[in-house]
């Protein structure tokens, strides 16, 4: 089951997690896509959802992200971890899809393609086989000297050449007691809570090296990071994202 959101305003935002000093991460294994969790703490059909996504963080093939949205505030209880830019990314990817569909609990897979988010099975699928074919580069991290250092190398033909490289730094796991509204009594656990989303460079489809101060992937409450490569379009209302190119988990702490 799903909920429709309201109607909202727009603007964009990007995703990476947290580490410390002067280690690598190549994993031997790249994951093959980002699946993003818009979901609500005001939403009665979102807890099985983010139990699922509890359960989907700890494949190591994907990578996911849970975007807590603000427009059921209304409803009875403000939702203690949602922020109105990722109301505002959610509604920009229905933008970019054409389609116009908005609503919680919903999964965004590679910013492209859309499932509810409590049906593992569509999720499974979209994730195995995403869209536009799969990642285009695959992505070292490492932190040395007070830098983030983020190497891309392309795979196969990359026809993006407007992208933007993001870190969205998150908490791994946040527990939440609800006192009021649909899901009064209940207490809820998230999985990978996005905590903010900084820019830190541009890509144009070539080999390249992008560097960061480390603060990029601190703050508080914030324990990881993922870096994101991030295909952008220009909309009416500026600069929205689209397509997820490639993705990395950040230097484990």
């Amino acid at each position: 089951m799903k909920r429709s959101a309201p109607l909202l305003s727009a603007a964009a935002a990007l995703l990476l997690l947290g580490a410390d000093a002067a280690r690598a991460q190549v994993p031997d294994l790249q994951p093959r896509a980002v699946v993003e969790l818009f979901t609500s703490q005001g939403c009665s059909s979102c807890p099985p959802a983010d139990a699922l996504f509890v359960d989907l963080a700890k494949q190591r093939d994907i990578i996911t992200l849970t975007l807590p949205v603000t427009y059921w505030d209304y409803l009875g209880w403000k939702d203690t971890l949602g922020k109105d830019s990722f109301a505002k990314r959610q509604k920009y990817y229905a933008k970019a899809r054409g389609d116009g569909q908005v609503y919680t609990p919903q999964a965004v897979i590679n910013g492209a393609a859309h499932v509810v988010g409590s049906d593992r099975g569509e999720i499974e699928r979209a994730s195995k086989d995403p869209p536009g074919g799969g990642f285009v580069a695959k992505l070292a991290v490492k932190e040395a000297d007070g830098q983030l250092v983020v190497t891309l190398v392309p795979v196969g033909d990359v026809q993006e050449r407007t992208a933007g490289v993001w870190v969205a730094t998150t908490t791994k796991m946040v527990t939440v007691p609800i006192a009021r509204g649909e899901n009064q009594g209940k207490t809820v656990a998230y999985a990978n809570v996005v905590r903010g989303m900084t820019r830190i460079g541009d890509w144009d489809g070539r080999p390249a090296t992008v560097t960061a101060p480390l603060g990029v992937t601190q703050g508080p409450e914030v324990d990881s990071y993922v870096v994101l490569i991030q295909a952008e379009r220009q909309g009416k209302s500026g600069v929205m994202p689209s397509t997820v190119l490639a993705a990395a988990r950040g230097v484990d702490r």
